[in-house]
């Protein structure tokens, strides 16, 4: 409990100095207020940054997972500023947007990275966090720079000049590259082969193990030899934006207008917050690819899908799907959330997988609508959900949205499970708080009853954020009455969402049905098995495409009764 204790305080430390340094509006990283963030994140210890405590490792696995989230170049600048959308968009400056989190990035020049925050709160701690991190394991390779008598080592000489002709070498002069760098990082020759190749599978978002880890160190010497400070800041604008819903409020909107004027508002609509091609291919994967592959069911389509090159099945199973009537919104909001519209009353059910079994009278006379936005993060799934749920603004009328059913599926992390298993909620718990929120879930762990994929029911923890977990923490959520079987960023803050429409707004009916459930890709207790270790890669795509079509076939079905009920108060 000493642990737990500490470990929560620590995670309140590092959000108080964040919001310290906020309303601030800059700070050094090495700084007073710096070195306390600092302090707080060792002290903390969180999974996902493995060895970040060893003074003598740097955290290779952490490295790739925090690189694959940052800008390509990141490594290389010493100021990293903060902005909103500030008209970036239209200057001549070099444009990134990280793989593995989507998010506006500029590089301004050799020194200094803007980073746009459209996200809220969460990206912004999310962020510092992975900065943190990277200047923690700075420090780390800057002590293997120079030996005592302050004589570079033959090893930083050696990569020091690999990243100044930027070389990338092969054969044997690869093998002699990583040898070099795995004494400058403290890690064996096998770990720094494998972070290298794991860096070189995106070789078109990041600068490679030898560049960032040569500039990673280059950075931190140079403020320690020549002062030249790192900060971080915050601009006035981003300052006065972030919080109030300026980016949710302008995407839904965009969505509400898209609805109005192409089906009147007269449709029941299922809100479902996914990926964007799980309910696609599950809808259309069959008919579009059944002449290719006629023995495949839609589990199997969806692996050959995730192996074509270039897209080329994806596109074929999109082109099908546009015939059918699916209208694609493309974000322009900046909340980079992407958006599907199904029109059931547009699909032939007749070609459509023998998995999916509508009620073809509900379809006939109720016609509802399939809504599919892209995930969330974190505190943004709140304000993009509550506007979405507020009333349509036409004229001077306000209009309430015909939702029939809100329907959450995505990834967390598992407390109870292994990698590729099933989480159904029956509460969400918010961490640090005292908010908890059940649910009056429509999947329940029976939908699952003929799957060999374990499937766990209880509480679910929304956290934070998961750099941000380390196991003292995640084992008394697991081992206290709570009983949690996994952790998640998003569930309350939508819940949240649709308990104050239908409940306190009364914008949605207060009977609106809403289904959750989520599929383990990592576990955070499980040495080896953090996000950090790497995506779920195959494993992922089974549980994806059953939760999808157990929810599909609640939508499709089992909603009838809730919609044949009198209309919702527009008062």
């Amino acid at each position: 409990m000493i642990r737990v204790r500490e470990s929560r305080a620590a995670i309140e430390k590092i959000y108080i100095e964040i919001r310290h340094f906020f309303n601030r509006g800059y700070y050094k990283p090495f700084g007073v207020s710096g070195k306390e963030m600092i302090d707080a994140l060792l002290m903390l210890r969180p999974e996902i940054y493995g060895s970040i405590n060893d003074p003598k490792k740097v955290e290779l696995d952490g490295l790739v997972y925090v690189i694959d989230r940052l800008p390509k170049g990141i490594e290389e600048c010493r100021i990293i500023n903060f902005i909103s959308e500030e008209g970036y968009a239209t200057s001549s400056f070099e444009h990134f947007v990280p793989p593995k989190r989507k998010r506006n990035c500029y590089r301004v020049d050799s020194e200094q990275f803007c980073i746009e925050i459209t996200r809220g709160r969460s990206e912004l701690y999310d962020i510092l966090t992975h900065l943190t991190f990277l200047f923690i394991e700075a420090e780390k390779i800057k002590r293997r720079t120079h030996d005592e008598k302050g004589r570079k080592t033959r090893e930083w000489h050696y990569l020091e000049e690999l990243a100044k002709h930027k070389y990338t070498p092969e054969g044997r002069e690869l093998e002699v590259a990583i040898t070099h760098t795995s004494t400058i990082v403290g890690r064996t020759f096998d770990e720094t082969r494998r972070a290298y190749y794991r860096l070189a599978e995106n070789p078109k978002d990041n600068s490679g193990l030898f560049n960032i880890v040569y500039h990673l160190g280059r950075v931190s010497l140079e403020e320690e030899r020549e002062q030249k400070w790192r900060e971080i800041r915050f601009t006035p604008t981003l300052r006065e934006r972030i919080g109030q819903h300026i980016y949710g409020e302008r995407w839904a909107t965009n969505i509400k207008e898209v609805i109005y004027s192409q089906y009147k508002n007269q449709r029941p609509l299922h809100i479902i917050s996914a990926n964007m091609h799980s309910v696609l291919n599950a809808l259309f994967a069959y008919p579009a690819l059944h002449q290719q592959f006629p023995n495949y069911g839609i589990k199997e389509l969806a692996l050959e899908i995730s192996k074509s090159d270039k897209n080329l099945l994806q596109n074929k199973v999109q082109e099908y799907a546009i015939r059918q009537g699916m209208i694609y919104i493309e974000d322009t909001s900046g909340t980079l959330l992407n958006v599907q519209i199904f029109d059931t009353d547009k699909i032939d059910w007749s070609k459509i997988s023998p998995e999916i079994q509508p009620d073809l009278e509900y379809i006939r006379t109720q016609k509802p609508l399939l809504v599919v936005m892209d995930y969330a993060f974190g505190e943004q799934a709140y304000e993009c959900m509550d506007e979405l749920l507020k009333p349509y603004k036409f004229r001077d009328t306000e209009i309430n949205m015909q939702v029939a059913s809100v329907n959450i599926m995505g990834k967390a992390g598992t407390l109870q499970g292994k990698k590729g298993d099933i989480m159904i909620p029956t509460a969400h718990v918010f961490e640090g708080t005292a908010d908890n929120y059940p649910v009056d879930n429509q999947v329940s762990a029976a939908d699952f009853a003929h799957e060999t994929i374990p499937v766990y029911e209880g509480t679910m923890i929304t956290v934070l954020g998961t750099s941000l977990q380390n196991k003292d923490i995640l084992n008394y959520f697991k081992t206290s009455s709570w009983n949690a079987i996994g952790l998640e960023m998003e569930g309350a803050h939508y819940q949240k969402a649709i308990q104050s429409a239908s409940r306190i707004r009364k914008s949605i009916r207060r009977d609106v049905k809403v289904s959750y459930a989520y599929y383990a890709s990592d576990n955070p207790l499980e040495t080896g098995h953090t996000l950090a270790s790497g995506s779920l890669g195959a494993i992922g795509v089974k549980p994806t495409y059953l939760i999808t079509l157990v929810i599909l076939n609640k939508i499709l079905r089992n909603f009838r009764h809730c919609l044949a009920e009198a209309e919702v108060s527009t008062e």
